[in-house]
Parts: structure tokens; sequence; C-alpha cells
């Protein structure tokens, strides 16, 4: 719970910054990337969790990995540095992501398939959901072999079940009910 408000407070002073800067998009690009890229990484994951590497060293890394980066994203990884909070990088970030698209209406859609989206689909499924929704969306496409086919797509708290795993389990609840009826 302390991280999390921890970091809420980490990500909130990063957007303020930014906007009295005036470069958000910038640093949010930044944090979509840094986002990306630790995803992928392990290693690199790994290696800010360690205890046992020095802060130095985890800035020297995080500066020649992310040399590209706005002057507002690199003094946010000094800051968690110094505070010996860059453990909570990703939910500093998960969280500035959070705050501005909220603060750009901007509606996040989860969509779970068997398979990666194609183009053609992904952009099919963000057409349909600015529709229903009204606001920008971003899209973020996870992999489930368990909901066997079809798909699963969340926008907030809406969901909206198309997997096969779904209309079993359907089918499933109908024939119990029937059974006890």
């Amino acid at each position: 719970m302390a991280n999390t408000r921890a970091a809420q407070r980490y990500a909130k002073a990063i957007l303020d910054l930014s906007k009295e800067k005036s470069v958000v998009a910038e640093v949010n690009s930044d944090m979509r990337l840094i986002a990306k890229t630790l995803e992928q990484n392990k290693e690199l994951r790994d290696v800010l969790q360690s205890p046992v590497v020095q802060a130095s060293v985890k800035q020297n890394i995080l500066k020649a990995i992310f040399k590209e980066v706005n002057e507002v994203s690199s003094n946010a990884f000094k800051m968690l540095l110094q505070n010996n909070r860059i453990n909570l990088l990703s939910f500093v970030i998960d969280r500035f992501i959070y705050l501005y698209d909220e603060a750009n209406n901007i509606k996040v859609a989860k969509v779970t398939t068997v398979e990666p989206l194609t183009p053609e689909m992904e952009q099919s499924v963000l057409k349909k959901v600015k529709e229903l929704t009204g606001s920008e969306v971003t899209l973020t496409n996870t992999i489930d072999a368990s909901i066997i086919g079809g798909f699963v797509l969340r926008v907030g708290d809406l969901q909206y079940d198309a997997s096969i795993s779904g209309k079993l389990n359907a089918l499933r609840k109908t024939f119990n009910n029937q059974a006890y009826a």
C-alpha cells in the first residue's frame, strides 16, 4: 500500500513537472518506452531491484539505455535513485501513464486473444471501441491460450467476453441450473 502511494506521488510530481516545462507528450512517450523495455528485459528489472548493485551503477545503466529520453524523464531516474526508490520505477511509470491517460480522456482497451492481433484487426478494434466510448483509445493485446478462441475485451469496468471458454462456462452454468431445477 505504501509503495502505491509513493508511486502515485512520484508519478504526479513527474506529470506536474512535465506540464510546467511543456513536455508532457515527450515524457509520456518516454514512460511508455521505458515500461515496454522493462517489461521485455528481465535482467534490467533484476539489476534495478537488486540491493547489491550500487545506485551509481544503476544510474549509468539507465543513462546508457535511455540516452534519448527527455530531461524530465532522466531526472526522474535520478530522483528515484537518490531516494532509494528505484524499485518503484515500474509502479511510478504505470501511475504516470494512468494519470496522463485520465487527464487526456484516453481509455485503455485490453484485448485478450489466443494469437497476437494483426494490424488490421487492431485498427478495427480501436475504431469500434472509439465509437462506443467516444474517447481516444489505446490498445493492449494479451495472449492467453486458455480462452481457446475468440477474444475478451475490457475497457475500464466494462467487459465483453466473446471467447470460447466464456461460452463454454456459460453453457456449463445453464446445464447446472437446469439440473438443479
